[in-house]
């Protein structure tokens, strides 16, 4: 007499899975320190225009002001910093370490409307606010148009 087996397609599957994520995370963290994980990373930005002016806001927590470097050259503005490694804890001591360390850089091509003179930005709760004004030739203008009878 023949035993009856339950057919299951999937009974494999997830053990693959569990295998091939250990072949990965084996394999790109040989070698790797904590530093190693934390040297690079990016701040998020939201970049939006308003009738006057640009606006960028960028995410820095953990940045000190003095760490923040803002420049602007052949209309591309780059924003340079370091999130330092909190040095009071111990290596050994950390279970997980989530968060970005190290230097970053981002660079945004501005268009030629921004008054590179009138640029000013502001730190504040670890946002990095960017106000980039438009040149006064680029903000749109409104003309009134007289409407006549008869053409005249």
């Amino acid at each position: 007499m023949n035993a009856i087996t339950n057919l299951d397609p999937f009974r494999g599957l997830t053990s693959l899975q569990d295998q091939v994520n250990r072949l990965f995370n084996g394999a790109f963290t040989q070698g790797r320190t904590v530093q190693a994980d934390l040297a690079t990373w990016a701040p998020a930005v939201d970049i939006y225009e308003g009738q006057n002016e640009l606006v960028a806001n960028v995410d820095l927590p953990g940045v000190e002001e003095k760490d923040i470097d803002l420049r602007l050259e052949n209309n591309t503005l780059t924003i340079r910093g370091e999130r330092k490694f909190e040095k009071s804890v111990n290596e050994e001591s950390y279970l997980r370490v989530e968060r970005a360390y190290g230097s970053f850089t981002r660079t945004f091509s501005l268009p030629n409307t921004v008054n590179p003179d009138a640029i000013n930005a502001s730190y504040s709760n670890g946002v990095l606010t960017v106000r980039l004004p438009k040149r006064e030739e680029s903000k749109p203008k409104q003309v009134k148009i007289n409407v006549s009878s008869n053409g005249k």
